[in-house]
Protein backbone atom coordinates (compact mmCIF):
# COMPACT_ATOMS: atom_id res chain seq x y z
CA UNK A 1 0.00 0.00 0.00
CA UNK A 2 1.02 3.45 -1.13
CA UNK A 3 2.55 5.57 1.98
CA UNK A 4 0.18 8.91 2.61
CA UNK A 5 2.67 11.80 2.13
CA UNK A 6 -0.19 14.77 2.88
CA UNK A 7 -3.48 14.27 4.59
CA UNK A 8 -5.43 17.44 5.16
CA UNK A 9 -8.68 17.08 7.49
CA UNK A 10 -11.66 19.25 8.15
CA UNK A 11 -9.40 22.47 6.24
CA UNK A 12 -11.32 25.32 6.24
CA UNK A 13 -9.72 28.86 5.58
CA UNK A 14 -12.10 31.79 5.50
CA UNK A 15 -11.19 35.76 3.92
CA UNK A 16 -13.12 38.61 6.18
CA UNK A 17 -17.02 36.60 5.59
CA UNK A 18 -16.04 34.84 2.81
CA UNK A 19 -15.56 30.71 3.01
CA UNK A 20 -12.36 30.22 0.61
CA UNK A 21 -11.96 26.48 1.32
CA UNK A 22 -14.94 24.70 3.44
CA UNK A 23 -14.20 21.48 5.30
CA UNK A 24 -12.02 20.16 3.09
CA UNK A 25 -10.83 16.55 3.50
CA UNK A 26 -8.86 14.30 1.11
CA UNK A 27 -4.68 12.52 1.44
CA UNK A 28 -1.91 12.28 -1.43
CA UNK A 29 -0.04 9.23 -1.55
CA UNK A 30 3.31 8.24 -2.78
CA UNK A 31 3.59 8.14 -7.03
CA UNK A 32 0.11 9.97 -7.58
CA UNK A 33 -0.37 12.51 -10.15
CA UNK A 34 -3.71 14.07 -8.29
CA UNK A 35 -5.49 16.86 -9.98
CA UNK A 36 -7.43 19.36 -8.35
CA UNK A 37 -10.54 20.27 -10.66
CA UNK A 38 -12.40 23.01 -10.16
CA UNK A 39 -13.50 26.12 -12.17
CA UNK A 40 -11.67 29.67 -11.42
CA UNK A 41 -12.78 30.74 -7.89
CA UNK A 42 -13.53 27.30 -6.69
CA UNK A 43 -10.79 27.46 -4.04
CA UNK A 44 -7.57 25.65 -6.09
CA UNK A 45 -5.45 27.87 -5.26
CA UNK A 46 -6.12 28.80 -1.73
CA UNK A 47 -5.83 24.72 -0.54
CA UNK A 48 -2.44 25.26 -2.35
CA UNK A 49 -0.71 28.03 -0.87
CA UNK A 50 -1.94 26.20 2.73
CA UNK A 51 -0.02 23.02 1.37
CA UNK A 52 2.96 25.50 0.96
CA UNK A 53 2.76 27.45 4.11
CA UNK A 54 1.89 30.64 2.46
CA UNK A 55 -1.28 31.21 3.99
CA UNK A 56 -2.75 29.72 7.45
CA UNK A 57 -6.06 28.08 7.49
CA UNK A 58 -8.63 28.79 9.44
CA UNK A 59 -9.36 25.82 10.79
CA UNK A 60 -8.66 21.86 10.69
CA UNK A 61 -5.43 20.01 10.06
CA UNK A 62 -2.73 19.35 8.00
CA UNK A 63 -0.52 16.47 7.96
CA UNK A 64 3.08 16.62 5.50
CA UNK A 65 5.21 13.47 5.97
CA UNK A 66 3.38 12.82 9.41
CA UNK A 67 4.34 16.02 10.48
CA UNK A 68 1.73 18.63 11.87
CA UNK A 69 3.67 21.09 14.15
CA UNK A 70 5.06 24.29 12.23
CA UNK A 71 8.48 22.92 13.05
CA UNK A 72 7.98 19.67 11.94
CA UNK A 73 5.85 20.91 8.44
CA UNK A 74 8.50 23.48 7.59
CA UNK A 75 10.63 20.19 8.14
CA UNK A 76 8.57 18.32 5.70
CA UNK A 77 8.04 21.15 3.30
CA UNK A 78 11.87 21.04 2.63
CA UNK A 79 10.96 18.07 0.74
CA UNK A 80 8.88 19.51 -1.84
CA UNK A 81 8.68 22.57 -4.24
CA UNK A 82 5.99 25.04 -5.33
CA UNK A 83 5.28 26.56 -8.61
CA UNK A 84 1.98 28.59 -7.13
CA UNK A 85 0.99 31.40 -10.08
CA UNK A 86 3.48 33.43 -12.50
CA UNK A 87 7.08 31.64 -12.17
CA UNK A 88 9.08 34.55 -11.41
CA UNK A 89 12.44 34.78 -13.65
CA UNK A 90 14.76 38.07 -14.00
CA UNK A 91 13.72 38.67 -17.32
CA UNK A 92 17.11 40.10 -18.75
CA UNK A 93 18.95 36.79 -17.39
CA UNK A 94 19.22 33.66 -18.99
CA UNK A 95 17.67 30.34 -17.98
CA UNK A 96 21.06 29.12 -16.72
CA UNK A 97 21.60 32.84 -14.37
CA UNK A 98 18.36 32.17 -13.10
CA UNK A 99 18.65 29.22 -11.86
CA UNK A 100 22.04 30.10 -10.98
CA UNK A 101 20.49 33.13 -8.65
CA UNK A 102 18.18 30.38 -7.28
CA UNK A 103 20.74 27.81 -6.90
CA UNK A 104 22.88 30.55 -4.24
CA UNK A 105 19.90 31.77 -2.57
CA UNK A 106 18.47 28.05 -1.66
CA UNK A 107 21.68 26.97 -0.30
CA UNK A 108 22.59 24.18 -2.84
CA UNK A 109 26.12 23.54 -3.30
CA UNK A 110 25.89 21.10 -6.04
CA UNK A 111 26.60 23.28 -9.43
CA UNK A 112 25.72 20.14 -11.55
CA UNK A 113 22.16 20.19 -10.43
CA UNK A 114 21.16 23.08 -13.09
CA UNK A 115 22.59 21.30 -16.00
CA UNK A 116 20.43 18.25 -14.55
CA UNK A 117 17.23 20.09 -14.48
CA UNK A 118 17.87 22.42 -18.12
CA UNK A 119 18.52 18.85 -19.54
CA UNK A 120 15.29 17.46 -17.82
CA UNK A 121 12.56 20.18 -18.76
CA UNK A 122 14.37 20.47 -22.11
CA UNK A 123 15.91 24.14 -21.73
CA UNK A 124 19.94 23.43 -22.60
CA UNK A 125 20.03 24.61 -25.91
CA UNK A 126 18.66 28.26 -25.06
CA UNK A 127 22.24 29.52 -24.88
CA UNK A 128 22.60 33.04 -24.57
CA UNK A 129 18.81 33.87 -25.04
CA UNK A 130 17.09 35.87 -21.94
CA UNK A 131 14.34 35.62 -20.92
CA UNK A 132 12.74 37.85 -22.33
CA UNK A 133 12.67 36.50 -25.40
CA UNK A 134 11.22 33.24 -23.80
CA UNK A 135 8.04 31.56 -25.41
CA UNK A 136 5.20 30.95 -22.15
CA UNK A 137 5.48 27.30 -22.54
CA UNK A 138 9.36 28.08 -22.06
CA UNK A 139 9.12 30.18 -19.04
CA UNK A 140 6.83 27.39 -17.81
CA UNK A 141 9.63 24.63 -18.23
CA UNK A 142 12.29 27.23 -16.54
CA UNK A 143 9.38 27.69 -13.66
CA UNK A 144 9.19 23.79 -13.31
CA UNK A 145 13.45 23.67 -13.60
CA UNK A 146 13.37 26.06 -10.74
CA UNK A 147 11.03 24.00 -8.60
CA UNK A 148 13.23 20.88 -9.23
CA UNK A 149 16.85 22.38 -8.14
CA UNK A 150 16.54 20.28 -4.42
CA UNK A 151 15.28 17.35 -5.93
CA UNK A 152 11.98 17.66 -4.19
CA UNK A 153 9.72 14.59 -3.53
CA UNK A 154 6.37 16.06 -4.06
CA UNK A 155 5.76 19.27 -6.27
CA UNK A 156 2.72 21.58 -6.31
CA UNK A 157 1.87 23.23 -9.15
CA UNK A 158 -1.14 25.65 -9.86
CA UNK A 159 -1.82 25.53 -12.80
CA UNK A 160 1.18 25.00 -15.06
CA UNK A 161 -0.29 24.81 -18.52
CA UNK A 162 -2.50 28.49 -18.03
CA UNK A 163 -2.47 30.12 -21.24
CA UNK A 164 -0.33 28.14 -23.27
CA UNK A 165 -1.07 26.99 -27.06
CA UNK A 166 -1.68 23.28 -27.78
CA UNK A 167 1.89 22.46 -28.06
CA UNK A 168 3.20 24.17 -25.29
CA UNK A 169 0.49 21.77 -23.38
CA UNK A 170 1.47 18.81 -24.94
CA UNK A 171 4.96 19.67 -23.63
CA UNK A 172 4.21 20.48 -20.32
CA UNK A 173 2.02 17.40 -19.90
CA UNK A 174 4.75 15.11 -21.63
CA UNK A 175 7.39 16.47 -18.52
CA UNK A 176 5.23 15.93 -15.73
CA UNK A 177 4.67 12.39 -16.83
CA UNK A 178 8.40 11.86 -17.37
CA UNK A 179 8.76 13.74 -13.87
CA UNK A 180 6.67 11.29 -12.00
CA UNK A 181 7.94 7.78 -13.69
CA UNK A 182 11.48 8.74 -13.75
CA UNK A 183 12.59 10.73 -10.88
CA UNK A 184 9.37 9.35 -8.73
CA UNK A 185 8.15 12.76 -7.91
CA UNK A 186 4.33 12.61 -6.56
CA UNK A 187 2.55 15.64 -8.28
CA UNK A 188 -0.53 17.66 -7.06
CA UNK A 189 -1.47 19.67 -9.86
CA UNK A 190 -4.67 22.09 -10.24
CA UNK A 191 -6.33 23.47 -13.34
CA UNK A 192 -9.55 23.86 -14.80
CA UNK A 193 -8.48 22.32 -18.40
CA UNK A 194 -10.37 19.21 -17.38
CA UNK A 195 -9.79 17.50 -20.66
CA UNK A 196 -5.71 18.21 -20.24
CA UNK A 197 -5.88 16.63 -16.71
CA UNK A 198 -7.76 13.34 -17.94
CA UNK A 199 -4.53 12.22 -19.68
CA UNK A 200 -1.95 12.94 -17.01
CA UNK A 201 -4.05 12.32 -13.78
CA UNK A 202 -3.83 9.07 -12.07
CA UNK A 203 -6.22 10.59 -9.00
CA UNK A 204 -8.79 13.44 -9.29
CA UNK A 205 -10.48 16.13 -6.20
CA UNK A 206 -12.48 18.11 -7.73
CA UNK A 207 -13.84 21.21 -6.30
CA UNK A 208 -16.70 24.10 -5.87
CA UNK A 209 -17.57 26.88 -4.49
CA UNK A 210 -14.18 25.85 -1.63
CA UNK A 211 -15.77 22.16 -1.24
CA UNK A 212 -14.76 18.78 -1.95
CA UNK A 213 -17.83 17.64 -3.63
CA UNK A 214 -15.76 13.98 -4.95
CA UNK A 215 -12.35 12.05 -4.44
CA UNK A 216 -11.85 9.13 -7.54
CA UNK A 217 -9.14 7.38 -8.97
CA UNK A 218 -8.67 7.23 -12.64
CA UNK A 219 -9.53 3.60 -13.19
CA UNK A 220 -12.88 4.55 -10.47
CA UNK A 221 -13.47 7.66 -12.94
CA UNK A 222 -13.50 5.67 -16.21
CA UNK A 223 -15.47 2.88 -14.97
CA UNK A 224 -18.05 5.70 -14.26
CA UNK A 225 -17.86 7.51 -17.02
CA UNK A 226 -18.72 5.03 -18.92
CA UNK A 227 -20.09 4.27 -22.53
CA UNK A 228 -23.94 5.00 -22.85
CA UNK A 229 -26.79 5.78 -25.22
CA UNK A 230 -28.06 9.17 -25.01
CA UNK A 231 -31.88 9.07 -25.36
CA UNK A 232 -34.18 12.09 -25.99
CA UNK A 233 -38.15 11.92 -26.69
CA UNK A 234 -41.23 13.61 -27.29
CA UNK A 235 -41.96 11.96 -23.64
CA UNK A 236 -39.06 11.22 -21.83
CA UNK A 237 -40.73 10.18 -18.03
CA UNK A 238 -43.06 7.81 -20.46
CA UNK A 239 -40.09 6.62 -22.30
CA UNK A 240 -38.08 5.91 -19.07
CA UNK A 241 -41.47 3.75 -17.57
CA UNK A 242 -41.14 2.14 -21.49
CA UNK A 243 -37.70 0.95 -21.08
CA UNK A 244 -37.96 -1.02 -17.40
CA UNK A 245 -41.48 -2.22 -17.85
CA UNK A 246 -41.28 -3.80 -21.55
CA UNK A 247 -38.13 -4.24 -22.13
CA UNK A 248 -36.77 -5.29 -18.52
CA UNK A 249 -33.63 -2.17 -18.53
CA UNK A 250 -32.61 -1.22 -15.23
CA UNK A 251 -29.60 0.54 -16.29
CA UNK A 252 -30.19 4.08 -16.75
CA UNK A 253 -30.10 7.36 -15.43
CA UNK A 254 -32.73 10.13 -16.49
CA UNK A 255 -30.64 13.67 -16.38
CA UNK A 256 -31.43 16.88 -14.98
CA UNK A 257 -33.22 18.35 -18.36
CA UNK A 258 -35.38 14.99 -18.50
CA UNK A 259 -32.81 13.21 -21.36
CA UNK A 260 -31.92 9.42 -20.58
CA UNK A 261 -29.14 8.05 -20.19
CA UNK A 262 -28.86 3.70 -21.29
CA UNK A 263 -25.81 1.61 -19.97
CA UNK A 264 -27.04 -1.73 -21.14
CA UNK A 265 -28.52 -3.55 -24.59
CA UNK A 266 -26.20 -0.68 -26.43
CA UNK A 267 -25.91 -3.42 -29.03
CA UNK A 268 -29.72 -3.33 -29.43
CA UNK A 269 -30.88 0.37 -29.93
CA UNK A 270 -33.00 -0.63 -33.52
CA UNK A 271 -35.42 -2.78 -30.95
CA UNK A 272 -35.17 -0.34 -28.38
CA UNK A 273 -35.86 2.85 -30.91
CA UNK A 274 -39.15 0.37 -32.16
CA UNK A 275 -40.53 -0.80 -28.74
CA UNK A 276 -40.93 3.28 -27.61
CA UNK A 277 -42.25 4.15 -31.33
CA UNK A 278 -44.88 1.13 -30.83
CA UNK A 279 -45.96 2.24 -27.38
CA UNK A 280 -46.57 5.68 -28.56
CA UNK A 281 -43.07 7.29 -27.63
CA UNK A 282 -41.37 9.34 -30.47
CA UNK A 283 -37.73 8.90 -30.28
CA UNK A 284 -35.53 12.55 -31.53
CA UNK A 285 -32.24 12.02 -30.49
CA UNK A 286 -30.38 8.65 -30.07
CA UNK A 287 -26.68 8.78 -30.10
CA UNK A 288 -23.65 6.81 -28.56
CA UNK A 289 -21.55 9.31 -26.43
CA UNK A 290 -18.82 8.63 -23.60
CA UNK A 291 -18.94 11.03 -20.81
CA UNK A 292 -16.00 13.28 -20.39
CA UNK A 293 -14.08 14.20 -17.44
CA UNK A 294 -15.12 17.88 -18.17
CA UNK A 295 -19.33 16.60 -19.12
CA UNK A 296 -18.68 14.49 -15.55
CA UNK A 297 -17.78 17.75 -13.01
CA UNK A 298 -20.37 19.41 -14.54
CA UNK A 299 -23.41 16.32 -13.56
CA UNK A 300 -21.94 16.70 -10.37
CA UNK A 301 -22.40 20.77 -9.63
CA UNK A 302 -25.79 20.89 -12.12
CA UNK A 303 -23.80 22.72 -14.49
CA UNK A 304 -22.75 25.74 -12.64
CA UNK A 305 -19.26 27.79 -13.59
CA UNK A 306 -17.96 30.10 -10.57
CA UNK A 307 -15.43 32.21 -12.40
Amino acid sequence: MSQVLIDVKNLDKQYMKQMAVKNASFQITEGMICGLIGPNGAGKTTIMKTLGGLILPTGGTISIYGQTTPDGLAKSRSRMSFMIEVPYAKEKMTARENLEKQRLQKGIPDKKRIDEVLEIVGLTDTGKKPVKNFSLGMRQRLGIANALLTKPEIMILDEPTNGLDPEGIVEIRELLLKLNRDEHITIVISSHILSELSLLCTDYIFINHGEIIQSVSAPELKKICKEYYHINTDNNSLAAAILQDKLGITQFDVEKNGNIRLYEQLDDIRNISKTLFENGVVPVELGIHEANLEEYYMNMVGGEVNE
